[in-house]
């Protein structure tokens, strides 16, 4: 018992060569003319004659005379390229997958003596020809090289048939595979491999892409650094440059000050203003006590403003360069009034006054000589 399948194939490739047969049979019915002793060859046609069931000539395009019932027109060949459907048929690749695949082939007529007597049916002919040799080309390649070689493959085709087909009198142009069907199981797995394949790729450029980022947030980091770098350097440069200028400033501010100081120091009462600037810093000095720290140290006489002034006055007759004192640098005048001076800024000559101002027995001793004042005992 035959399959459903089976019949149905078997039925369908029978109506396939009941058509091709007819088709064929039309073709050369209606293509044999009958001699009317002057017949006109159409162009692109060449018509066999034979003379007594034997072949007499070609006839070429045009105007051509035969003669009555001894010459008869046996075939009649197109010298245009005729395009011939393959049916569809199954092959085995080079890995074992079967596949169901049909084409187009395009071929011409060259030598019409050759295609009348070199074989039967031309067309059916190159027909089966074309699907051996796809068979045979198909089983020498895998599935892959199916689909990428395809240019190779009707390559490949053509060459095959026209080595066969050359004792026809017919060759072949091209061929081209129109169609080619898979099994379900070999595209479902196919369409699996496509998709991974895709995934992949997807994967591969997101990767490239994080991989891009990454590399372009650290080098915009090190640009970053780079430059905040260069920035505090130059700001440490200008900052240093300008504390640098500052200091020179006020070195050159101090230095006028101080000529001028010097300047004061040596006209007329320049001492009396000295010893007035240092009793102004000095409550100047009581009045910022006890603001910063809890620990003070105080002199033991602090309300007596005289005795400091006169300290700071011998401090800075220590360590000015004149070996005078400071009122010995003082210009004299005749009219000044020197006892006056002295009166003004020097404490009382008692024992009990330099003591309070000096702590030292020395130092006392050299003020008195400084001054010409004889020293004077206790009572």
């Amino acid at each position: 018992m035959f399959s459903a399948s089976g019949i149905r194939m078997l039925a369908k490739t029978t109506r396939k060569n009941a058509t091709l047969n007819l088709i064929s049979q039309l073709r050369h019915r209606s293509s044999t003319p009958i001699n009317t002793v002057v017949m006109f060859v159409p162009q692109q046609e060449s018509w066999i004659v034979e003379r007594m069931g034997k072949f007499h000539r070609i006839l070429d395009p045009g105007l051509n005379l035969l003669i009555p019932i001894i010459d008869r027109v046996k075939y009649v060949q197109s010298l245009k390229e005729i395009a011939i459907d393959v049916p569809k048929q199954s092959a085995i690749t080079s890995d074992n997958v079967t596949l169901n695949i049909d084409g187009v082939l395009y071929l011409r007529i060259i030598d019409p003596y050759l295609a009348s007597y070199g074989v039967e049916d031309p067309e059916f002919a190159i027909t089966q020809l074309a699907q051996t040799t796809m068979r045979s080309e198909l089983g020498k390649i895998s599935l892959d090289k199916v689909f990428r070689e395809r240019e190779n493959l009707n390559v490949n085709i053509v060459d095959s048939i026209n080595k066969a087909s050359e004792a026809w009198g017919i060759t072949c142009l091209r061929y081209e595979i129109r169609d080619i069907k898979l099994p379900s199981r070999v595209q479902e797995a196919m369409q699996m491999q496509v998709e991974a394949e895709r995934k992949k790729r997807a994967a591969i450029l997101e990767s490239e892409g994080v991989r891009e980022a990454d590399i372009n947030v650290a080098e915009g980091k090190r640009q970053a650094r780079i430059l905040a770098s260069e920035a505090e350097k130059q700001e440490q440069i200008n900052k240093a440059c300008g504390e640098a200028a500052a200091i020179l400033s006020v070195a050159e501010a101090r230095s006028g000050g101080l000529k001028l100081v010097a300047k004061a120091l040596e006209e007329n009462l320049g001492s009396n203003a000295a010893s007035l600037s240092i009793a102004e810093q000095y409550v100047h000095a009581f009045n910022k006590l006890a603001k910063s720290t809890n620990t003070l140290i105080l002199p033991s006489n602090a309300g007596d403003i005289s005795s400091m002034v006169a300290q700071a006055l011998a401090i800075y007759s220590k360590v000015s360069p004149s070996p005078q004192n400071t009122l010995a640098t003082l210009p004299q005048k005749k009219d000044l009034n020197m006892s006056a001076i002295k009166t003004e800024i020097m404490p009382p000559k008692s024992n009990d006054d330099l003591d309070e101002y000096f702590s030292d027995e020395d130092e006392k001793k050299k003020f008195l000589n400084q001054q010409n004042v004889p020293t004077l005992t206790n009572k």
